[in-house]
């Protein structure tokens, strides 16, 4: 065959594969928004093999102390080491118990203030951790969740929030009252540790790891700082620490039971499903920006949200969802709820999970919901 032939029918064969290929070839890598073009294919793969569901393991300690570890590794946070040299910054008399504003090292590389309630009744005491939402408010962070002062535009933001999202009670004074120390403590960007805007929410994230830290990171291990210095405290019986979160909040919550053994009961309110449900077109979570605060890299594809709480089991664990929250569609949350239940009955502790979603609420923590919450909390952090 001459040589001309053999470039006609190179030349053909190459004509009809470059046909072929445009019908074959990524056109479009973003759909949907903010999706890669190929994010049904990656969450296929998202199988999740570090689960106790996955039937992987047979010791569930092992699996506890493996998973938290995968948790934890993955936060980019190194432990500190300072002490953390608490100093009344302020206080005020409320009666049955004082409040006060306070300067602790909550890591080596963070001072930071903290608000804390503590009844006058003799102790030792339960204490309850309170972990802010989002809720794209920045100006208040700790004092969404106790009620603050010598700041009338912090009062007064504090107290709208309030009332629109937790039937004008402020959740940390409520169980003051009810005899618990309680403290909550700003996340970076919020109240005392802004100033941030919504917009700026990736950037200071992609700084974080231009660090070497993560933000999502520093934020849950904050948390698990809050409970060691709580446990540290005269006053307080360390076997009987609490944590409650809202929204965000939430999220924090079911983390931190999952990363801190100190913690004896956990109250989610507002922020669980699966990621299965929560990957799809127009869920908040896509957005990225807020997302930022709850991101760990490769997490998701070994272990899902409910796999992540289940690290608290069997410790007691309550999880209300609101039935007409826009951010966590009923299937998903639903989906979560089988798979945590499925671990707590593994454990033979059934009794010490509660999940409800109510149908007529959306996200809120009002005060039909709290009236449950906190004798729940009484059940399981007081003698």
């Amino acid at each position: 065959m001459k040589a001309s032939h053999h470039w006609a029918l190179a030349l053909g064969l190459l004509g009809a594969s470059v046909a072929c290929a445009q019908d074959s070839w990524q056109t479009q890598g973003v759909v949907e928004g903010n999706l890669p073009a190929s994010w049904q294919a990656l969450k296929t793969q998202m199988r999740y093999p570090d689960s106790w569901l996955s039937g992987q393991y047979s010791d569930f300690s092992a699996w506890q102390s493996h998973s938290r570890q995968l948790l934890r590794q993955a936060l980019l946070t190194p432990e500190s080491t300072r002490p953390f040299s608490p100093q009344t910054l302020s206080e005020e008399d409320r009666g049955s118990y004082t409040a006060q504003k306070l300067a602790l090292n909550i890591t080596d590389d963070n001072r930071i203030a903290a608000l804390m309630l503590t009844p006058k009744s003799p102790g030792p005491h339960p204490a309850i951790v309170l972990l802010h939402d989002h809720g794209s408010k920045f100006d208040i962070g700790k004092e969404k969740m106790i009620r603050p002062w010598q700041d009338p535009a912090k009062l007064a933001s504090a107290q709208a929030w309030a009332d629109k999202f937790f039937s004008g009670r402020f959740v940390g004074d409520e169980l003051a009252k009810r005899g618990y120390v309680v403290i909550a403590i700003d996340s970076t960007g919020w109240g005392d540790r802004g100033p941030m805007v919504y917009e700026q929410q990736q950037a200071l994230a992609s700084n974080y790891f231009n660090l070497g830290r993560s933000l999502a990171g520093e934020v849950a291990y904050e948390d698990m700082r809050t409970v060691d210095f709580l446990a540290g405290l005269p006053g307080i019986d360390k076997t009987r620490i609490g944590v409650l979160g809202f929204s965000m909040g939430g999220y924090r919550a079911w983390q931190l039971a999952a990363l801190s053994e100190k913690v004896a009961a956990t109250a989610v309110i507002s922020w669980f499903g699966t990621w299965n449900g929560l990957m799809q077109p127009g869920n908040n979570v896509l957005r990225g920006q807020s997302a930022f605060y709850m991101l760990h890299p490769g997490v998701s594809a070994r272990l899902d949200i409910p796999d992540i709480a289940s690290i608290a089991a069997p410790k007691p664990m309550l999880i209300y969802s609101g039935g007409q929250d826009k951010l966590f569609p009923p299937q998903a949350v639903e989906e979560a709820f089988n798979k945590v239940h499925k671990v707590w009955a593994s454990q033979q502790a059934q009794d010490k999970l509660v999940t409800r979603s109510w149908p007529d609420l959306g996200h809120v923590f009002y005060q039909q919901q709290q009236d449950e919450v906190f004798p729940w909390l009484d059940k399981w952090l007081k003698p």
